[in-house]
C-alpha cells in the first residue's frame, strides 16, 4: 500500500532508487545533490536498500564505476550538479556508446566561473548532445515518479539509452513536499529485475567493449544510439500510460497548461513552470488569452508534440535557464524555433533568459515575459535576439575596478 511521507526533491529521488532495487551505488557528493548520496549510503547501511556502496573519489569515478557495474549485468544507481557532472563529461560518452542503461538524477546547478551553489541549467544543458536522454520535473512527487519511469524507458530493448532525470537545485533538492510512495511490490510488478543486453561482461560470451573503432563501423555504431533516441519517445508514452494504469499518476512528454486557445504561449522547463501556471491563471481573469507549454522531455526533443500544441499559436515565447553564450537564442529556444520552422502556421518565436544562479522568476518577471508576447501580438515588433529580463543595470559595474581619488 502506498503511504504518504515528507520528502524533498533529494529524498524522492533516493527513494525511488532504493524502490527501483538498485544493486550498485557509486556517488560522490556535491552540493546541492549531497543528501541524496548520504541517503543511498543511510539505506545501505541499514539493510533497506541490498547494494554495494563504492566510495569513490570523484564523480569521473562514480561515472566510470557505474558503466563497470552495469556492464556485468546489475542496475547501478549514481547523482550528481554542476561541476560534478562537467567532470564526468568524458565517461558520459562511454556510458551512451556502450548503451548501458543508467538513471542518473542530476541537480542542476550552476557551473562555474563566477562560483555558485545555485540553479540554472547551465549543468545539463552543456551534456545534451553526450547520448544520454534527458527528462526535467517541475515538484517532488515527480522527481520519485520519473527516476521510476526512467529506468523502465532506459533499460527498455528498443532504447538501452542513459537518462539523466534533471531536478532544480534548492527549489526542488531542498523543499519538501508530501510526496506519495509506492509499495515495493507495486513497484516490483512496474519495475522488473535488470537483464543484461547488447554489450556485457560475460566470461562465457566475451566481446570488445569500448575498443578502437575504425571508420568502417563508427557510424553504425553512432546509428544504433539514434534508433534507441527514435524509440524513445513512443517507448516513453508507452511507460507512462503503464504507470497511470498502476499508480494513478500522469504524466506526459509536454505539459500543456491552457494552451487550447491561447494566442501566446510560454515554454518552460523544471520548477519554473508552477510560477508561470500562476501567472497565467491571474492573466486569465483578466482575459488574456496566454498559456504555458512545459517540456518534461529535452532529449530526445519531442518535435512532433510541439508543432501540434503549438500548431495554432501565432505568438510564442521560451524561457531558457542557461544564458547560451555565443548564441543568438538559449538552447530551448534553438530547438523550438528548428522544431517550428517547417510548420504550415508561420510563429515569431522570442527567446527570453533569466533565473541564473538561483535568482527567483519571480511572478512579476513572469508578467513582464507575458505583457511583452501579448504586445507582439497585438502588432509589436518581435526582437530576434534574446531578451535578457533580470539584468541590473549596474551589470557592467560589478566587478570593475576604480581608481582611487
Amino acid at each position: 500500500m502506498s503511504v504518504r511521507k515528507l520528502l524533498d526533491g533529494n529524498g524522492a529521488a533516493a527513494e525511488a532508487m532504493r524502490l527501483a532495487r538498485v544493486q550498485v551505488v557509486s556517488a560522490y557528493p556535491i552540493t546541492p545533490q549531497s543528501p541524496l548520496a548520504e541517503r543511498l549510503a543511510d539505506y545501505v547501511a541499514d539493510g533497506s536498500l541490498k547494494a554495494k556502496y563504492i566510495r569513490v573519489e570523484s564523480e569521473h569515478t562514480a561515472m566510470s564505476a557505474a558503466v563497470g557495474a552495469q556492464l556485468t549485468g546489475v542496475r547501478t544507481g549514481t547523482a550528481t550538479s554542476s561541476v560534478g557532472l562537467a567532470l564526468m563529461h568524458e565517461v558520459l560518452g562511454l556510458a551512451s556508446g556502450c548503451r548501458v542503461p543508467i538513471v542518473m538524477p542530476v541537480v542542476n546547478r550552476s557551473l562555474v566561473s563566477p562560483w555558485s551553489l545555485w540553479c540554472d541549467h547551465q549543468d545539463t544543458m552543456a551534456e545534451r548532445d553526450s547520448g544520454w536522454i534527458q527528462l526535467y520535473v517541475e515538484n517532488c512527487q515527480e522527481v520519485l515518479d520519473t527516476v521510476l519511469m526512467a529506468y523502465r524507458l532506459a533499460e527498455d530493448p528498443r532504447v538501452l539509452t542513459p537518462t539523466m532525470v534533471c531536478m532544480d537545485g534548492f527549489f526542488l533538492s531542498h523543499t519538501s513536499e508530501a510526496v506519495i510512495v509506492p509499495d515495493q511490490a507495486e513497484v516490483d510488478a512496474f519495475l522488473p529485475p535488470y537483464k543484461k543486453q547488447n554489450m556485457y561482461l560475460d566470461v562465457e560470451d566475451p566481446m570488445f567493449v569500448n575498443d578502437l573503432t575504425p571508420p568502417g563501423d563508427f557510424t553504425e555504431m553512432r546509428w544504433q544510439q539514434k534508433v534507441g533516441f527514435d524509440n524513445a519517445l513512443t517507448v516513453l508514452e508507452e511507460v507512462q500510460e503503464e504507470f497511470a494504469r498502476r499508480f494513478g499518476r500522469r504524466y506526459h512528454i509536454l505539459d500543456a497548461y491552457r494552451c487550447e486557445d491561447a494566442e501566446v504561449v510560454l515554454v518552460a522547463m523544471g520548477s519554473m513552470s508552477g510560477t508561470a501556471k500562476y501567472v497565467v491563471n491571474q492573466l486569465r481573469e483578466q482575459g488574456k488569452r496566454v498559456g504555458v507549454l512545459r517540456i518534461v522531455c529535452f532529449r530526445p526533443f519531442p518535435v512532433e508534440q510541439l508543432r501540434e500544441v503549438l500548431r495554432n499559436v501565432p505568438v510564442v515565447g521560451v524561457m531558457d535557464r542557461t544564458a547560451g553564450l555565443g548564441a543568438e537564442v538559449g538552447p530551448v529556444c534553438t530547438e523550438v524555433r528548428a522544431a517550428l520552422s517547417c510548420s504550415d502556421t508561420p510563429h515569431r518565436v522570442v527567446g527570453f533568459m533569466g533565473g541564473l544562479a538561483g535568482r527567483d522568476l519571480s511572478p512579476a518577471i513572469m508578467r513582464k515575459v507575458f505583457n511583452q508576447l501579448l504586445d507582439i501580438a497585438a502588432g509589436a515588433p518581435a526582437p530576434t535576439a534574446m531578451q535578457w529580463v533580470d539584468v541590473r543595470p549596474d551589470a557592467m559595474e560589478i566587478r570593475e575596478v576604480k581608481q582611487r581619488v
